[in-house]
């Protein structure tokens, strides 16, 4: 059940951001399996009845997309993302239920509160508070994804299915403290494989070892190099082995051997350069397979729309942010370049230092804040319109 309506500042009926938080993490939607249908429903109904125009979009079993849409037409409306899926708990037991959303000093705390189920309970809430400003203009379009953590396939399948109402410029809500930020590095996440030929351990004569070769490949890939300048905001793009695995038991030569590569890329860097690049360096000697390709995102700092952005965070907070990006990857490694590399703020009240972490949480102050400031950023794209 959904909660309970309330009045906010003598307007039209709106949830609290905090109930909704908490009514959104009580859903476990960790991926996988990741099961966000249930949930992406209840925010439908709620939309639905506010007079949203959505569509909930089938992702397999138990999950789901959801667009919504209010606005008379009459320019594009400003674009609002997050996802509803969650990071696995780890192995650390936590102090608080990780889905009932405990409230304890100031704090929210629960899987998802900040990544990202608090941001997304935040840019409902404002709409549903503003509905009647949104559905005489421009007005939003509300695009709430699955399966992000495990490479953006929710957004990937919503653009292969087409969005209805393209956005002229888009929020994600993903944490940030409510610090407005310009972009964020792209993620290309590679499987290196390396063959051999198995013998027994103790003629490794007679074999050629999958293992040794991956530490030959290993050095060659630590030592790489990019070849671009650092971003002067995003800095120096960076490569990470992160898995290796190799050989079944310890008394054969291994004859197969695998190494995951987490390469975080900057604007300006192209994927397909890095790969030609490393396919090159590694010649005969392994083999490159593709697990993740999500482009960097960044929009230059002097867009008028996000002057629009700070000038609203100003106004809320008090304090003028500078514009900066983070390391993580979103769903707008889909979404931007689908809609034409539309203008893109990255702007959440979760923090960022608490994501994925045993007891995550949100700061309930930055849960309202970030109410405020979406509602602000609606009502300057209302008046301003297309001004990106």
């Amino acid at each position: 059940m959904l909660p309970t309506l309330d009045k906010v500042d003598g307007q039209s009926d709106v949830i609290d951001v905090v109930d909704l938080t908490r009514h959104l993490v009580q859903f476990d939607t960790i991926n996988p399996p990741g099961n966000e249908r249930a949930c992406a429903q209840e925010l439908q109904k709620l939309l639905a009845d506010a007079g949203f125009e959505t569509d909930l979009t089938d992702m397999g079993e138990g999950r789901a997309n959801l667009t919504a849409y209010l606005g008379n037409g009459s320019g594009a409306p400003l674009g609002f993302t997050g996802h509803l899926d969650t990071v696995p708990l780890g192995a650390q037991t936590w102090k608080h239920d990780p889905f009932a959303c405990t409230i304890e000093n100031g704090r929210l705390y629960g899987r998802g509160t900040t990544d990202m189920k608090g941001g997304v309970a935040a840019f409902v809430v404002a709409c549903l508070k503003h509905a009647d400003i949104l559905r005489n203009g421009p007005g939003v379009v509300l695009l709430i994804t699955a399966g992000e953590e495990t490479g953006s396939d929710g957004a990937i399948a919503m653009v292969a299915q087409g969005v209805s109402h393209i956005p002229g410029a888009l929020v994600v809500a993903e944490p940030t403290l409510n610090r407005p930020l310009a972009g964020h590095k792209g993620a290309l996440w590679l499987r290196v494989v390396t063959e051999g030929k198995t013998a027994h351990g103790s003629m490794p004569e007679k074999g050629v070892n999958a293992v040794v070769k991956a530490a030959d490949v290993i050095q060659k890939l630590v030592d790489f190099d990019f070849k671009v300048p650092p971003h002067p905001d995003m800095g120096a793009p960076t490569l990470n082995i992160g898995t290796i695995s190799g050989g079944l038991n310890l008394n054969s030569v291994p004859d197969h051997a695998e190494i995951g590569v987490d390469i975080r890329s900057v604007a300006g860097l192209k994927h397909e350069n890095v790969r030609a690049d490393l396919a090159h360096l590694l010649g005969d000697s392994a083999r490159i397979e593709p697990i993740i390709d999500l482009p960097s995102v960044w929009t230059d700092t002097d867009n008028a729309w996000l002057g629009q952005v700070c000038d609203a965070v100003a106004d809320v907070t008090g304090d003028r942010p500078r514009l900066g990006c983070v390391s993580y990857f979103t769903d707008a490694s889909i979404f931007t370049p689908a809609f034409g590399n539309l203008p893109t703020v990255v702007l959440g009240p979760g923090d960022p230092a608490v994501a994925h972490m045993t007891d995550e949480y949100c700061e309930i102050k930055k849960l309202q804040e970030s109410v405020i400031i979406y509602a602000e950023i609606m009502r300057r794209w209302s008046i301003k319109g297309l001004s990106v």
